[in-house]
């Protein structure tokens, strides 16, 4: 498509997308009381058992805090819209047997963000907000601010979200041969190296509870979509071999 053609296209993606968030923040406002409890309940053993009571320090900071939980739950229940216009605008520029991964991909996308929210929320919180609780000794006492807890909470699970799609970009190294398998398979501390990295920018705390966690995940994700691509790329792997890549 020409230049503006596809300005235009971004445009309207780009309204599809912000009218999916606003509808979906409009309707969750309603129901953010049992969602911030659902979100926080995992906080409960840093906080001695009870789910933490959060403090706002300004007369306006109820409505805005209540409006970002509304936001962050459209963010992650939207996911499939945005996802899908994002690599619905990818797709013109692909050949035409690329755009046979169009619908794999997205489904994988999802499928992955979704779980890696679900891991940071069932697994991950719970000891890092307790670790994290615990560097400040005796002598420290944590005031729950709203705003900074909410922070803190999106910003691992979203992070945790995007760091579960690193097999794809694997998968697609492979497939495309930007890095051929044998050379990923064989630089294994390498790629072990660039997850641990990986880990450390997508872990905003930056405790090693939060990183080893992620660093584990990230590793067993590699090591398995090494092995789908093994199966689902095996010709295009031999010939990559034969042709000493």
């Amino acid at each position: 498509m020409p230049f503006l053609d596809h300005l235009d296209e971004f445009r309207r993606r780009i309204m599809i997308v912000a009218g999916a968030l606003f509808a979906a923040s409009a309707i969750l406002y309603v129901f953010v009381n049992p969602m911030l409890g659902w979100l926080l309940a995992p906080l409960r053993p840093a906080f001695g058992g009870e789910v933490p009571v959060l403090n706002v320090l300004g007369p306006f900071d109820a409505f805005t805090f209540r409006f970002k939980v509304a936001l962050y739950a459209a963010i992650v229940l939207t996911s499939p819209i945005w996802l899908y216009n994002i690599l619905a605008f990818l797709l013109p520029a692909l050949k035409p047997k690329e755009q046979r991964f169009f619908l794999p991909t997205f489904f994988a996308f999802i499928v992955l963000f979704l779980m890696g929210n679900a891991f940071a929320y069932y697994i991950i919180l719970e000891p890092a907000f307790v670790w994290m609780f615990a560097q400040g000794g005796d002598f420290v006492q944590v005031l729950p601010e709203a705003s900074k807890f909410l922070s803190g909470i999106t910003l691992l699970l979203l992070g945790f979200g995007i760091a579960f799609e690193v097999p794809i970009v694997i998968f697609y190294f492979v497939a495309f041969g930007i890095v051929p398998y044998a050379k990923l398979r064989k630089n294994w501390r390498i790629s072990y190296v660039a997850l641990m990295i990986i880990a450390s920018v997508a872990t905003p705390d930056w405790s090693p509870v939060t990183m080893g966690f992620l660093f584990g995940a990230l590793v067993a994700l590699y090591e398995g979509s090494l092995l789908l691509a093994r199966i689902l790329l095996s010709k295009r792997i031999d010939a990559q071999k034969a042709a000493g890549n």
